[in-house]
């Protein structure tokens, strides 16, 4: 029954895996590999830069995905992006399960998407003495945040959330459920602030051509 499917398989599923596994540690040291690469590339090296970065996450290839270094991820294959999305400095994306980006999606800096969990009994959570060898069992769950999504800085987003589209998730929060569509949420843990809606425009062409300082039609009132 153990062998019927791949540790990897068992990974990317959500089901408790050997993270010792040979396959597993070498898809691990890949993308170690690659993550450290593109952190290393100067600035000035644009396209050698963005290659880097589409190697490390294969499907931004084509999506003009645009990524401040240092970023940080395990694996990068378990990278879902859409079109035209930007990640900021310092973000950390633990992608044992798959992690995906809708289109347009903005990432603030040091945010962390952290799919990975553990067992909470520490005998459980440990390694231990298994069949085939001493080593720990450990589980994720997918992180998904739908089109035209902006997770500000510091925020941390567990395992097993979506995020609906539009959303803003507010500096610093701790994001543990799934959150609406068209939603500003803020806090530890992340609860929703209010929605989104035509009392946040700014009209910015206008104001931006006017030289204005930027204010919502709700401000204004």
């Amino acid at each position: 029954m153990i062998n019927e499917v791949s540790e990897w398989e068992r990974m990317v599923s959500g089901k408790l895996y050997n993270t010792s596994n040979k396959e597993i540690e070498k898809e691990h040291k890949k993308g170690l590999i690659r993550c450290d690469k593109f952190n290393r590339i100067p600035v000035r090296k644009s396209k050698a830069k963005q290659k880097a970065l589409e190697k490390l996450i294969p499907s931004a290839k084509g999506k003009y995905l645009c990524a401040f270094a240092p970023f940080y991820c395990e694996y990068g294959v378990n990278i879902h992006v859409g079109e035209e999305c930007f990640i900021n400095y310092n973000c950390t994306f633990l992608d044992v399960s798959p992690i995906t980006l809708g289109d347009g999606v903005w990432i603030g800096a040091n945010v962390t998407l952290a799919t990975p969990n553990h067992p909470f009994l520490a005998e459980e959570r440990l390694n231990a003495d298994y069949p085939d060898g001493r080593h720990d069992l450990e589980y994720s769950a997918p992180i998904t945040i739908k089109d035209r999504c902006w997770i500000c800085s510091n925020v941390t987003v567990s395992g097993g959330v979506t995020i609906g589209e539009n959303s803003i998730v507010a500096a610093g929060a701790v994001v543990l459920k799934d959150i609406p569509p068209n939603s500003i949420v803020a806090g530890i843990p992340a609860k929703v602030i209010r929605q989104i809606d035509e009392d946040d425009r700014m009209n910015v062409w206008e104001t931006y051509l006017k030289n204005e300082t930027p204010v919502s039609k709700r401000n204004k009132h």
